[in-house]
């Protein structure tokens, strides 16, 4: 099939003033952003949880659906699914987020889904370890790499392909990646990957492989598409760039008030708030947060709560507040977060190409009324 030009051309940045485009309305209008007053809750509705889908929702017969794991292994699998919900299962508590989260704020704009900062939702996933089914399969002692490929296909920058990923064979034999079949107790949706998704704890979406079909264990670096074109942290077109992993620490604020319909401003009455909010970091817990209520002049520590209460969810986000006296005017509040490895959250965007893990803190424009 012959390609179009529009469809080989490299990434690309919006020109000084471009607006939002009608391919990216289209992209914008078959995904879709978790709604910020959804960061009062631990667990994300499935129907308020961030989606990403790279081509068309495939169409998947669950009786028929097959797994295969195979590739550099002693003993290749087959599962069905029958066979995959009666093996002992695992219930992980995760953060997810789309790599491209806050792409939309990036000066300037890269091209592509224009996330401003709702692509992220917590959930409850349930499915089998993938380690249980390596052990099962037994890597090969050359075998250093997992590819893992959904049932959803298309075309990118002129590759036709199906969407696959690869991630490390150590970190895929780390306890909590699933081969998932339900989300927060049910089946999946049919938008989240059903029958069968990957879950990859502490690393951004891309990973997180939907309508998985096939798992294989190769001897060799991986080369696809996904992993060596699409997700990498690059300056321009020709760089090698860094590969796209694990999510950067991102403190976002549980807006205060009402909205303005137009404009999405807060507007509140004076006096006593608790300002609230969620906190996450793929490469270890958020020890700290800390807001501003004057544009970043002056910064105060939150309160962070363990993730989930009493229960050490260890990949999912934690609830932060603080108390505020809210005074007339007009306010920008941020936040930031720390991680335990000593990451922080940044004031100003780590700027790429493909306007990957800006975890740049996000203003919040309140108006406080007079009475």
């Amino acid at each position: 099939m012959a390609m179009t030009s529009s469809q080989v051309e490299p990434a690309r940045v919006a020109e000084p003033g471009e607006g939002i485009s009608l391919e990216e309305l289209l992209l914008a209008s078959r995904n879709h952003a978790m709604p910020a007053e959804a960061l009062r809750d631990e667990l994300t509705p499935a129907g308020l949880h961030y989606v990403l889908c790279h081509y068309d929702i495939p169409a998947v017969d669950p009786a028929t659906w097959r797994l295969r794991l195979d590739g550099c292994v002693e003993r290749a699998l087959e599962l069905d699914l029958q066979a995959l919900q009666s093996m002992p299962s695992r219930t992980v508590r995760v953060t997810m987020e789309c790599a491209g989260n806050g792409r939309a704020a990036l000066a300037p704009r890269p091209v592509s889904q224009p996330w401003l900062s709702g692509a992220v939702g917590t959930a409850e996933w349930t499915g089998v370890p993938l380690a249980d089914l390596l052990r099962d399969a037994a890597p090969t002692s050359g075998a250093v790499e997992v590819a893992f490929t959904g049932a959803d296909h298309g075309f990118e920058r002129g590759v036709e392909q199906d969407y696959e990923r690869a991630i490390p064979l150590g970190d895929s034999l780390a306890d909590d990646v699933l081969v998932a079949y339900a989300m927060n107790g049910a089946p999946l949706p049919v938008q989240h990957g059903f029958p069968v998704r990957l879950v990859v704890p502490g690393w951004y979406g891309m990973a997180h492989v939907k309508w998985l079909v096939q798992v294989r264990v190769l001897d060799r670096p991986y080369d696809g598409y996904q992993n060596t074109v699409a997700y990498r942290l690059r300056q321009e077109p020709e760089d090698p760039g860094d590969p796209v992993s694990r999510i950067e620490p991102r403190a976002l604020l549980l807006p205060p008030g009402d909205p303005d319909f137009l404009t999405r401003e807060r507007i509140l009455r004076p006096g006593p708030v608790t300002l609230s909010g969620r906190a996450w970091s793929g490469w270890g817990p958020v020890v700290s947060v800390a807001v501003s209520t004057d544009d970043g002049d002056t910064w105060r520590e939150a309160e962070v709560e363990a993730a989930g209460g009493q229960q050490d969810h260890r990949w999912a986000w934690r609830r932060f507040t603080l108390p505020w006296d809210a005074t007339p005017g007009t306010h920008v509040l941020r936040a930031r977060a720390t991680d335990s490895t000593g990451r922080e959250q940044p004031i100003v965007p780590q700027w790429n190409l493909g306007g990957f893990a800006n975890n740049a803190d996000q203003p919040l424009v309140v108006l406080v009324l007079e009475s």
